[in-house]
């Protein structure tokens, strides 16, 4: 049941998003407006902060984040090597029940002495504890992943897959036990853009999209496991739901460009009578409505 059900809203949410996407047909009503939330405006850093293990909250001495021509780029250029600065950026304001869109492309070569693993490796971080929260020397917030990954040209190297951060979810079924689990999909070789989405619906289900295909499926993300590395244990409460959280992304080693990152809340008013009512809503919030 909880397969065709987010299945159903799957193809709910891509097919009205596709639809009042279009330029070319009016839209009929402000019910049926999409209010996407654009979290990179294209033009600065507004409303992010970010954190690289060794340095303070919004310290970035390499200058690993950088805007040009309406693109946020991870860059290596400033490093004569890599020491081991994993870094993260977070958008300032939590989100629970949403689709989040994302398109970016790998460039470029690792600094030096980069691990092998940072190859072609990004992630969208969600439910994520703040930035503000992070220790010192923490290497990865608490969260879910849905990584975001690049192939050599040759092997094979599935995108989309689950990491698990200082986190738990139910998978297949079961309770993970692992941090690491393969979404199975195909491999996305080259420089070309990837549009990459996933949708969070609180802590009973998430998807990750890839092409317009769910490639992992699971539900009922918790504080548990291992990890991560150099947590504050008073902000790691095992067994904790994740209902809600920040959005964020990485900076690890390999040179990333985002030229789309934008959210489309889920959770608001459902009363028709309502002026800010949405017909793409899939959870009330009375307290919400005008």
């Amino acid at each position: 049941m909880r397969k065709l059900l987010g299945n159903f809203l799957l193809a709910f949410i891509i097919t009205f998003s596709a639809c009042s996407e279009r330029t070319d047909e009016p839209v009929t009503s402000e019910a049926e407006s999409k209010e996407w939330i654009y979290l990179f405006n294209g033009e600065n850093l507004d409303g992010w902060d970010f954190k690289i293990a060794g340095y303070e909250l919004n310290v970035d001495p390499f200058n690993t984040l950088k805007i040009e021509d309406g693109i946020l780029r991870v860059t290596y250029d400033e490093y004569e090597r890599w020491d081991g600065e994993l870094g993260h950026f977070f958008y300032h304001e939590p989100f629970s029940h949403y689709h989040i869109v994302v398109e970016y492309r790998f460039i470029g070569d690792q600094p030096a002495e980069s691990p092998d693993w940072g190859f072609r490796n990004n992630g969208i971080m969600m439910h994520s504890q703040s930035a503000e929260s992070m220790t010192l020397d923490q290497l990865l917030p608490i969260s879910f992943e849905m990584q975001l990954l690049g192939g050599d040209g040759e092997n094979e190297r599935p995108n989309g897959n689950l990491y698990l951060p200082g986190t738990q979810v139910v998978l297949d079924g079961e309770l993970t036990q692992e941090d690491y689990y393969s979404s199975g999909s195909r491999t996305f070789h080259g420089d070309d853009w990837v549009r990459a989405e996933a949708i969070v619906l609180g802590d009973s289900l998430i998807q990750h999209i890839l092409d317009g295909e769910v490639v992992m499926e699971y539900s009922k993300p918790i504080m548990g496991g291992e990890g991560p590395d150099f947590y504050d244990p008073d902000v790691k409460e095992y067994g904790a739901p994740l209902t809600s959280g920040y959005i964020a992304f990485q900076m690890e080693t390999h040179p990333t460009d985002f030229k789309t990152i934008k959210v489309l809340p889920l959770k608001g008013c459902m009363d028709q009578d309502a002026a800010n009512y949405k017909s793409y809503y899939v959870v009330d919030d009375p307290d919400s409505c005008n």
